[in-house]
């Protein structure tokens, strides 16, 4: 490549970069702190626009006071960029900044080959951070040759927590406690249920930013990169699920859905959407491996103002709204969700594990107020407490708090917002 070309890119990056916004500090900027001193690769991925570029700069400002090496591939001027142009961008690097021994590479996927670099240049002593927005090619590429010597952080947009502290509230002590506190906390929590949590469009509040983002989801990180043919069927299939996030579907179905052929095709589209953080896929809880994968799977979004704005009536069921912010708010916390079905075919919208033992089960619901509502809920918590031989769960709701007990267990009903603010699972 032109090194030309490399030299304005680097110049140009590097003067944007000292004027860029540092926003609000994520909540993960403080566990990055014990991966600064191991030579291990620090790896950031998330949806796009999510923050992983803010988040480097964040680190940058926080931790590298001396300076890094720091480039952005999502540049159209760098699409003739291959893995051997690497040494070349290294050696314009010393040039321009002087001997430096850590790296900042965003949106790396977009070379192939580029771990050959990283691994490299870790033998030789040399720090990354290293960010992308595709789960799959990462973890195949971290996988071949930087086994071991890398650390996976996954970036989602804002928590509500986060929300807060980009609209400026802080969450006094016992907040719950005061009429006023409580009121600003669910007014605020109200607003996330329907904007979600993508920093940029929080900040311009233009719906086309979103849609944007899902466009470029859709051409630029799975058309453009897999060679898909069927361009109609994997935009069917994204407007599809994200019209149905909180709901149960099998590849089968979706084949005869969207007119496709193959099931095969269907699940492979599915994959790549996952894959590139648009949707998260929960599995049936099931100690066979064979029935988790054969079962029907249940699909979120990764953002409810994404899903909003990209999806057919999804405002139209707050239920399906605050499930899904339970569903991101676990996969935060934790890889292992799963949804769990009781005999009678008994839905509990959530089981979370932790560990090789330890289970809980947790419900989401608009509310207990309707008697058919809270015997559905109730009922099938109880139902699964049993065959698994647990005596707590949890209900989150919109505004209803209290404890059902029954037989020696207990049933905590709980706000997701207190939830959220309060506890850690």
């Amino acid at each position: 490549m032109n090194k030309n070309i490399l030299r304005e890119v680097i110049l140009e990056q590097s003067k944007d970069g000292k004027s860029a916004d540092l926003g609000i500090e994520r909540s993960c900027l403080s566990d990055i702190s014990k991966y600064i001193r191991v030579p291990h690769a620090v790896v950031i991925s998330g949806i796009r626009r999510s923050g992983k570029s803010t988040l480097l700069a964040q680190i940058l400002n926080k931790y590298y006071e001396k300076g890094v090496y720091s480039f952005n591939f999502e540049d159209e001027r760098l699409m003739d960029f291959n893995v051997e142009d690497f040494n070349g961008l290294y050696e314009i690097f010393l040039e321009i900044f002087g001997e430096k021994k850590v790296f900042f590479f965003d949106e790396i996927q977009n070379v192939p080959g580029w771990e050959s670099f990283v691994r490299r240049m870790q033998g030789k002593g040399f720090k990354f951070f290293i960010t992308g927005s595709n789960a799959s090619l990462l973890s195949k590429e971290l996988g071949t040759k930087l086994t071991g010597r890398c650390i996976s952080i996954e970036l989602y947009p804002f928590s509500f927590n986060e929300y807060l502290r980009f609209k400026g509230y802080e969450v006094v002590k016992n907040a719950f406690s005061y009429t006023s506190e409580r009121s600003a906390i669910k007014k605020h929590f109200a607003e996330y249920l329907r904007h979600g949590g993508m920093p940029e469009y929080l900040k311009y509040k233009d719906a086309t930013l979103l849609k944007r983002v899902y466009e470029d989801i859709l051409y630029r990180d799975i058309v453009a990169r897999y060679d898909i043919r069927q361009v109609k069927a994997l935009r069917e299939l994204g407007l599809y699920l994200l019209s149905n996030v909180g709901n149960l579907f099998s590849y089968n179905s979706l084949k005869n859905v969207l007119g496709v052929k193959s099931m095969n095709t269907v699940k492979s589209y599915a994959d790549y959407l996952e894959n590139s953080f648009l949707t998260l896929l929960v599995s049936k809880f099931s100690y066979s491996l064979k029935q988790q994968f054969v079962a029907n799977k249940k699909i979120y979004c990764i953002d409810n103002g994404l899903a909003e704005s990209v999806a057919f009536q999804f405002s139209q069921n707050k239920g399906k709204f605050l499930e899904n912010v339970v569903a991101l708010e676990l996969r935060r916390r934790t890889q292992e969700i799963y949804y769990y079905k009781a005999v009678n075919n008994l839905e509990v919208d959530f089981l979370v594990k932790s560990g090789r033992k330890d289970v809980a089960l947790i419900q989401v619901a608009d509310n207990l107020d309707n008697d058919k509502t809270r015997q559905r809920e109730v009922g099938a918590l109880e139902r699964a407490m049993n065959e698994l031989k647990l005596h707590k769960a949890l209900i989150l709701t919109e505004d209803t708090e209290e404890d059902i007990r029954s037989g020696g267990n207990t049933i905590s009903v709980k706000p997701i917002y207190k939830w959220i603010l309060e506890s850690n699972i």
